[in-house]
């Protein structure tokens, strides 16, 4: 019973800091003519209420797709006429055609934050919650930690409350996979996997990590018995979800096309705005947009991505197990976010959901590493007004996860998982036994480095010749972190020596 009271009290906890970020200031706020992303997810409300399926993506005199056009898959579409409906309701001004573009007002304002919050309610925190209540080996108050820390990572809130986006659906969606293929319950995993890869075509970066996972499964079982059966069973279900999804979109092959010329713009360059990833560091001394051509920028940074992941992906094939499953579900969504084509500042958060799910295994690094995140996308929501959401938000967080795992007592070998990497590596450097003394350097190195920065950013003028030098800094420094995290976790993979044992494995 205490347990339940306290997991009520933190779930009210993450909702009242939830609602407390959606009281500032949102994307595009009162920045005629594009706004930003309130108004991009307001407009689609109004395009899908008003326009027949078959214009959602098609540009016309009704839909110009230069003005914020549809570039999600359906299932987004889809709950932006729900959401649009609701509005008709409250107040048909709010999607009338045309004459609703920039529609701003404290009423709306209230509406659209009641959307986030009831998809979050609705599909993101009860996952959150399962899945902590099902983690092993842990004490009812230590789940009940575990479920504060998540609720409160900061760059989820400001992005979906502050920035405004609803990107707890799609990665609600994806944790319910994760919980679904970990306890055994395959068919409804898969299906709750492509219900968010049908809501946000980013979840690719989750894709292969279930892919493996579940085509290990099958090889386990054994592809002449239960394993080929298990492989019809997905592929049917994979196959149906998404002709129920993309029915509407079917009728015309051209239909179809569109579709995915929207979700997959190619053209629009390697990346996007100040993007923590490779190509945008590299930008600062290399300008490989201007020097490449085009296709060839597609080839070598599906090259980059693809071998990045290639090593989690072919151990979880030949060892399913759920551990090895949530480190893959790391290493390759940082992959995807380091080096593919076409990244937003946005898609940390892709990276930050694995992160989280592994934060009571590995509290000091996911701490670290969901700090850093959140610091990455500073540019973005420095743009957005919301310094002082973001500096409180992740003090409470750094709060909560230093006082419910005592991150700095959890520095040793072991509980950093490098003990069989470290004693791989003492048998050729006996010497090698400073690694946790160096980890705690570093970790104080990269606060050091992050508040310096940000005081930075906020007090003061950069150099007219250099109008973006700070926000450029903010993305180096973030990237060379990410890029030191992409090794340790596929260190931790590599040399993991629990996977056998499935240690805190979910049931």
């Amino acid at each position: 019973m205490e347990k339940w009271y306290l997991m009520t009290t933190v779930v009210l906890l993450g909702l009242t800091v939830r609602w407390a970020v959606s009281l500032n200031s949102y994307s595009g706020a009162g920045k005629p003519p594009m706004f930003g992303d309130y108004e991009a997810q307001r407009h689609w409300q109004e395009i899908t209420f008003n326009l027949p399926v078959k214009q959602w993506y098609f540009n016309s005199s009704d839909n110009n797709l230069l003005y914020w056009g549809l570039d999600y898959p359906p299932l987004t579409a889809y709950h932006s006429l729900l959401c649009a409906y609701m509005a008709k309701f409250i107040n048909p001004d709010w999607i009338a055609l045309h004459t609703s573009r920039g529609y701003e007002s404290q009423a709306h304002k209230l509406f659209m934050r009641a959307t986030v919050l009831i998809a979050d309610l609705l599909i993101y925190i009860p996952a959150v919650v399962l899945y902590c209540c099902c983690l092993k080996e842990m004490s009812s108050k230590k789940k009940v930690a575990n479920v504060l820390c998540i609720l409160l990572y900061p760059g989820l809130i400001l992005i979906d409350y502050g920035h405004f986006q609803y990107n707890s659906v799609s990665l609600g969606f994806a944790l319910w996979g994760v919980l679904g293929v970990s306890g055994h319950w395959d068919v409804l995993g898969s299906l709750a996997f492509c219900l968010a890869l049908n809501y946000k075509q980013m979840e690719l970066y989750h894709s292969l990590p279930f892919f493996c996972f579940l085509l290990g499964k099958c090889f386990k079982k054994g592809l002449k018995g239960k394993g080929f059966v298990l492989l019809i069973k997905l592929a049917c279900t994979v196959v149906a979800s998404f002709i129920l999804c993309w029915l509407p979109f079917f009728s015309e092959k051209e239909q179809t096309l569109q579709v995915l010329r929207r979700l997959f713009p190619v053209d629009r360059g390697l990346f996007e705005d100040k993007v923590a990833n490779l190509w945008c560091s590299l930008s600062v001394f290399l300008k490989i947009k201007d020097i490449l051509p085009h296709h060839t920028q597609i080839i070598i940074s599906f090259c980059f991505t693809f071998l990045s992941l290639l090593p989690a992906c072919i151990k979880l094939t030949l060892q399913p197990c759920p551990r090895t499953f949530r480190f893959s579900l790391v290493t390759c969504a940082l992959s995807f976010f380091l080096f593919s084509f076409h990244v937003h500042e946005k898609s940390i958060l892709l990276v930050s959901l694995p992160v989280c799910l592994v934060l009571s295994e590995i509290p000091f690094m996911s701490t670290w590493f969901l700090l850093v995140s959140t610091f990455s996308m500073l540019p973005l929501l420095l743009k957005d007004d919301l310094l002082m959401p973001t500096v409180v938000t992740m003090m409470a967080f750094f709060i909560a996860c230093a006082t419910s795992f005592s991150i700095f007592e959890k520095t040793s070998e072991e509980e950093l998982q490098l003990k069989s990497f470290s004693i791989s590596v003492r048998k050729y450097l006996p010497c090698f036994t400073f690694l946790p003394r160096i980890m705690q350097r570093l970790f104080l190195i990269s606060v050091i480095t992050m508040v310096l920065l940000t005081l930075m950013t906020v007090m003061l003028d950069p150099p007219q010749k250099y109008p973006d030098l700070f926000s450029v800094l903010v993305c180096f420094v973030s990237c060379l972190k990410l890029l030191f995290f992409l090794v340790y976790f596929n260190i931790v993979i590599m040399w993991d020596s629990k996977s056998g044992r499935n240690q805190k494995k979910v049931n």
